[in-house]
């Protein structure tokens, strides 16, 4: 078994049915500690796996670096334990010579749990980092059709969701031509991204414009955050976004599409960048309000 799964006895209950016992199979969640030259800097729980490009798109996505060339180096930190084991929880990473470490004088604590990739920040106006790579005016369109093809796509390459059932993924494709580009599956949906900006970092691919990340769950603040740092122009989500989401992507001028379900969508910023491959009449304007999932493009 794989450092990513983990077997465990349960038991299994059918109201009125059966009671019985079973191994099954569970998604690993064990925490990262990442260290800057020695010192360290977020603690996150994730999924074992793609770790080194966890540590560099986190770094990313908190403005360290913007480019592969400022990162020289990660390694996974021996003798962590009291008997010198290395669990592969602990890695370094070394900035490339010129590269300024993180501001050690800001209010932050970067403990961060599975479930958000902010909940450790001081503030809000912590986490609104300026891009190195900004996206509004990236000319990249995207057709409808392509759009709702990438639920099924992200969900077929999700094999470790299909053993374990209990983690979220998010993948890159081209804008273009709907070719898959990266896909990784954690614990969290941040670390996702993150691993997803971090190969890319290492491919030396940023900024990734022309580009849409495609994420299972909803699309949270941080993830439109995480997609304006590395240069990605469209955030798309099986499920809704929230408020601070949006109002970020409209700033940033960011496109966000939530609720991509089968033949429908919800755009909530940029519906520019959507090319809509059929007329369509006029939305109404009724005073009531629309159910979230028939809302029309905004």
């Amino acid at each position: 078994m794989s450092r990513t799964t983990s077997r465990k006895q349960i038991t299994r209950i059918v109201v009125g049915e059966s009671r019985s016992r079973r191994e099954d199979v569970l998604a690993v969640e064990e925490p990262l500690e990442i260290r800057v030259a020695g010192t360290p800097l977020s603690i996150t729980m994730r999924t074992p796996g793609s770790d080194f490009d966890l540590a560099a798109g986190f770094l990313v996505s908190e403005g360290v670096i913007s480019h592969g060339d400022q990162l020289s180096a990660i390694r996974f930190c021996a003798g962590d334990t009291a008997d010198g084991e290395n669990t592969y929880n602990v890695l370094d990473v070394t900035l490339a010579p010129g590269v300024p470490r993180p501001d050690a004088s800001l209010d932050r604590n970067f403990y961060m749990t599975s479930s958000c990739g902010l909940c450790g920040k001081a503030s809000i106006d912590a986490v609104r980092t300026r891009s190195a790579h900004p996206v509004d005016a990236d000319p990249v369109t995207v057709t409808d059709e392509l759009l709702t093809t990438l639920p099924d796509r992200l969900r077929e390459g999700q094999a470790m969701f299909e053993k374990t059932g209990g983690l979220h993924a998010a993948a890159l494709f081209d804008a273009a031509t709907g070719t898959l580009l990266v896909l990784r599956e954690d614990v969290g949906r941040h670390n996702a991204v993150d691993k997803v900006v971090g190969w890319a970092l290492k491919e030396g691919r940023l900024p990734l414009s022309g580009t849409v990340l495609m994420v299972s769950g909803r699309a949270s603040f941080e993830l439109v955050q995480k997609a304006s740092m590395a240069g990605i122009p469209i955030l798309a989500a099986v499920s809704a976004p929230s408020s601070l989401a949006v109002d970020l992507g409209r700033e940033l001028g960011l496109t966000v599409v939530g609720f991509l379900r089968g033949s429908s969508m919800v755009v909530y910023s940029g519906a520019e960048r959507i090319v809509v491959t059929e007329a369509h009449p006029a939305e109404s304007h009724s005073a009531e309000p629309a159910d979230s999932t028939q809302k029309a493009m905004a």
